[in-house]
């Protein structure tokens, strides 16, 4: 199992920890506020009220033991290039960091060349989620992941209705990847996640009303999403 840290339990930062928690990931959460660790205590397998510019501090909790961390401070940019700056010394493998609704590409260039191996440019990424929503009726959510790769939630077209993953050789000829698919029941503001298989095999169905999350290049979600 991957192991998680996310410093910073603002909007940002909270709906990644919950998210990856109830996901079944092991996630350590980090805040100064204690309400925010009281919030969280019960959904994480670790919250801490840590100061994360400290070194030692880190370092106490395992957070140099995890293999993604997520700093999602908000506006303190001096706090966010110190976490980033040591977690990197640490030895932590990946290091997203969000940066300020505010940040200009120069804090987006001191962050990489300290060692943010992404950096989270919320009214970039909102505005894109956005453009791609409008004009791709079957893509629910889109979520850019790095330069060129994107995850996006896409209704099952119907020519996929009551067939084999496998049989339809999605990888082969779209070449997207199927992380998972939500069993859903309802329409519109009444629709409601009855089930989700996560990575489905070979041999599951792709049923009428399903959701799935794929991951891909861009044009090629793209492609995919205009399946009827």
């Amino acid at each position: 199992m991957r192991k998680f840290a996310v410093i910073g339990l603002g909007r940002f930062g909270g709906m990644v920890a919950r998210t990856l928690a109830e996901r079944g990931a092991e996630v350590i959460a980090v805040d100064k506020d204690e309400k925010l660790i009281e919030e969280f205590k019960d959904i994480v397998a670790l919250a801490v009220k840590m100061d994360s510019t400290d070194e030692e501090a880190l370092k106490s909790q395992g957070i140099d033991q995890v293999d993604v961390a997520i700093v999602s401070i908000g506006e303190n940019f001096e706090a966010s290039v110190l976490t980033t700056a040591l977690l990197k010394r640490l030895g932590v493998p990946v290091v997203i960091t969000r940066a300020s609704r505010t940040a200009s590409h120069i804090q987006e260039r001191i962050l990489n060349l300290i060692g943010a191996d992404r950096v989270i440019l919320p009214e970039v990424e909102m505005g894109k989620r956005l453009a791609q929503n409008l004009l791709i009726s079957n893509i629910l959510d889109y979520i850019p992941i790095s330069e060129k790769h994107s995850a996006a939630e896409i209704r099952a077209p119907k020519k996929f209705w009551g067939e084999k993953i496998g049989d339809l050789k999605i990888r082969e000829k779209y070449k997207v990847s199927i992380l998972e698919i939500k069993k859903v029941s309802g329409e519109g503001k009444d629709v409601k996640v009855e089930k989700i298989n996560y990575l489905p095999n070979a041999n599951d169905i792709i049923e009428k009303g399903d959701i799935m999350l794929v991951i891909g290049e861009e044009e090629d979600i793209e492609r995919f999403s205009k399946e009827e």
